[in-house]
């Protein structure tokens, strides 16, 4: 029979503390995926324009779902968690120049608003996509609600927006990167596992995670506001 653990070796506590709950990760990875399907699908010809619409529509709920989760998930999902003024971020650039940064379990003060700028940035894009048209076989879902001088004007901003996505993107993926590779934050690793090494934090530690009937209610929600939406103005939500 194996011996019964000390009472040092019973209260020890785990090496690694939650960061963020499942459901933000699985969205997290869910949209980069989305994103890039919709990128490759842009350049495979009028066949995959369809594919395209279908890629667009599933990164609105996507968005919806965030933006639900981010009020009623986790504690480090929610945006009252994470964003701060503009004087918290001041603060925390400075304190990277010096090479001390203050660690933050969740987001910290510059990444929470590039969170938050992303989102608006790829929910614009696919928002405009909802009106565009390539004018032969392909329609959006809700070009026969507008004029063609919406959807002519819908259409530039789409095409107007995409280096803009672009740019947030490569300087989302740099920053991750040098905070993994070359800070004390592996916030690659700590997005797949969901977890970090227990340490000092500048915000509460652990995180709590949200309860998955609350998950599944925000997508449910998401699904219903993203396609009951277009049917509503009068569109068609199946390309």
């Amino acid at each position: 029979m194996d011996a019964p653990l000390s009472r040092s070796a019973a209260t020890t506590p785990p090496a690694t503390v939650l960061a963020w709950d499942l459901p933000t990760r699985i969205a997290k990875w869910l949209l980069a995926v989305l994103v890039g399907l919709a990128f490759a699908s842009r350049y495979c010809g009028d066949g995959a324009l369809v594919w395209h619409q279908w890629n667009g529509l599933a990164i609105l709920v996507v968005l919806v779902f965030r933006v639900l989760w981010g009020l009623v998930g986790g504690s480090t999902a929610r945006f009252s968690r994470f964003l701060r003024g503009p004087g918290a971020v001041l603060s925390y650039g400075v304190a990277m120049l010096r090479g001390r940064p203050p660690h933050f379990l969740g987001h910290n003060p510059a990444g929470g608003w590039m969170v938050i700028a992303l989102l608006g940035v790829v929910g614009a894009q696919a928002l405009t996509g909802l009106f565009t048209t390539d004018d032969i076989a392909v329609y959006a879902p809700l070009t026969n609600v507008v004029s063609d001088e919406t959807m002519a004007r819908a259409s530039a901003w789409h095409q107007q927006i995409y280096p803009i996505l672009l740019l947030l993107l490569g300087l989302h993926v740099a920053a991750n990167l040098a905070h993994s590779f070359l800070g004390s934050d592996n916030l690659i690793a700590a997005m797949i596992t969901g977890r970090k090494p227990r340490g000092t934090f500048a915000d509460r530690d652990p995180a709590t995670p949200g309860s998955v009937a609350r998950a599944v209610g925000c997508l449910v929600v998401a699904i219903a506001t993203v396609f009951g939406g277009i049917a509503l103005a009068g569109g068609n939500p199946f390309p």
